[in-house]
């Protein structure tokens, strides 16, 4: 490897099995096994991290910096030609302070947010990969 750093890189740990490291310390355990994530696993949840961090501060602006929320994320994948075909991203937060018309306009403006800023749709999901997302309104313990 060259003498120059890597903002992001991988490292073989074993067999299947590396970890990943940013230049801010964060590491992460890709693999086949416990304790590991698929590279499956990790377009997943780039998928929903992008929407939901797209969307953070639009529903920061309603609920509160503070606000919980849980993101589910789910794929159909194809067996026979080895690729998922759909992503299903589910956010979910507690919305029970605000009217029927307050929750339309969050959400409205909330998918602006997600389909003006989600650089992992721009790049992978309009491509090629189908993604939805929805929006769920329940307390979140």
């Amino acid at each position: 490897m060259s003498d120059t750093p890597k903002s992001l890189y991988m490292q073989r740990t074993g067999v299947r099995q590396y970890v990943a490291r940013n230049q801010d310390g964060a590491e992460i355990r890709i693999g086949h096994g416990p304790g590991l994530f698929s590279p499956g696993d990790l377009l997943k949840l780039a998928i929903a991290g992008c929407k939901a961090m797209s969307s953070d501060a639009r529903l920061a602006s309603r609920l509160g910096d503070d606000f919980e929320q849980f993101v589910g994320v789910s794929a159909d994948y194809d067996q026979d030609h080895d690729r998922f075909t759909r992503v299903d991203v589910e956010l979910v937060q507690d919305l029970s302070a605000l009217s029927d018309e307050e929750i339309a306009d969050l959400e409205r403006r909330a998918n602006a947010a997600i389909d003006r800023n989600c650089t992992i749709a721009h790049s992978v999901v309009d491509q090629a990969l189908p993604a939805s997302h929805t929006w769920t309104n329940e307390r979140i313990d």
